[in-house]
């Protein structure tokens, strides 16, 4: 994530600029030297267990072979290699499922060793205060959906009781075709409790075609949805503009950006192609499925953690004028604010929606 200073930004019918035209302005190049700093982010994903406390209707890790895998529950293997990838250069760990919740010993050793992640958990269970990472806590819309399709009474109240104060946490609402309006009762449920929350797209698992699977109308509602919630509640809601475009698009990210996880990436020399693996609780992996949400339907891709790495790598793209690269520092203030415990967010440059480099708006 690097341009150089003498990098052309030509569009039909504009003036040529240089990248130090874009940053002429003194709000701008402050929080290009706020976000630049994390640059030496280096992210891997790690399931921690194949085990669940409860069970999600098109839940990721209940697809393909992952589920299988048997559940290596020594600490002192899990420190190797942790002390493995910080060597090989790795500077960010995704701890995720099943449900990692279950395993803290385990999430301790991985934070001695990577001090900066994040763990995906679905919040019924407290993790150790001593775990130094983000967490993100899953909610998929109201009481009565997430009783129906995750088998949990009470889940919002109970995921506030555990983590409501706790600087780590972040609640992520995915939104389905389905629950576009209850994230309005959500949202206001967390800013009672002083949670912040940030927002995720369904994308679905390869063969799904279940209720959750958005469609056209779907997306249009959920980016009027998401815009609303941002206006209406800016000291809660971690989100920007032109993460609600990139992210409901009719195309999906991989349209959109071209993919960097080394699934859809052939290259082994550079960024994501080069570091990146996806663990399996097992210790093994598999580079021909790495990916952040293995078995994801690449077509149909708009998750909030594969956008988090393949929208912030397109500096180069989004250095085409003024407008889109503002949009590009929104989103990477957004992702840094939710992914990295400690990171403050700045203030929005950008209002309003922005097209994505060489695209329709929506």
């Amino acid at each position: 994530m690097h341009a150089s200073a003498a990098q052309r930004t030509d569009r039909p019918g504009e003036a040529s600029a240089t990248f130090g035209d874009l940053l002429a302005e003194p709000a701008v190049l402050e929080r290009w030297d706020r976000v630049r700093r994390w640059f030496f982010l280096r992210e891997s994903t790690y399931d921690m267990t194949r085990r669940c406390n409860i069970r999600c209707e098109g839940c990721y890790f209940y697809q393909g072979d992952k589920q299988h895998a048997e559940d290596c529950v020594d600490p002192a293997a899990w420190r190797a290699l942790m002390r493995a990838e910080k060597e090989r250069g790795i500077t960010f760990a995704v701890l995720a499922g099943a449900e990692p919740a279950l395993v803290p010993e385990l999430l301790r050793v991985c934070g001695e060793s990577i001090p900066l992640g994040a763990i995906a958990t679905n919040g019924l269970r407290p993790i150790p205060a001593d775990v130094p990472y983000r967490i993100h806590i899953s909610v998929w819309g109201n009481d009565d959906t997430s009783e129906r399709l995750r088998a949990a009474k009470r889940m919002l109240d109970r995921q506030c009781d555990v983590y409501a104060g706790d600087d780590r946490a972040v609640f992520v609402y995915t939104f389905t075709r389905e629950n576009c309006a209850e994230s309005a009762e959500v949202v206001a449920r967390l800013a009672r409790r002083g949670c912040r929350v940030t927002f995720n797209v369904f994308s679905s698992p390869v063969g799904y075609d279940g209720p959750c699977r958005h469609d056209a109308a779907s997306l249009a509602e959920t980016r009027r949805m998401m815009l609303r919630l941002l206006g209406e509640y800016p000291e809660t809601v971690l989100f920007s503009a032109y993460s609600a475009v990139a992210h409901t698009h009719s195309l999906g990210l991989h349209d959109l950006f071209g993919c960097s996880y080394p699934r859809r990436n052939p290259s082994t020399t550079l960024g994501l192609g080069r570091s990146f693996r996806q663990y399996r609780s097992n210790l093994a992996f598999d580079r021909s499925a790495a990916c952040c949400v293995p078995d994801t339907d690449c077509a149909d891709c708009r998750h909030y953690a594969s956008g988090s790495a393949i929208v912030t790598a397109r500096l180069h793209r989004h250095a085409a004028d003024a407008a889109t690269f503002r949009a590009w520092l929104d989103y990477v203030n957004v992702y840094l604010a939710v992914w990295v415990r400690g990171y403050e967010p700045f203030s929005p440059l950008l209002g309003e929606p922005t097209a994505p480099p060489g695209q329709e708006l929506f």
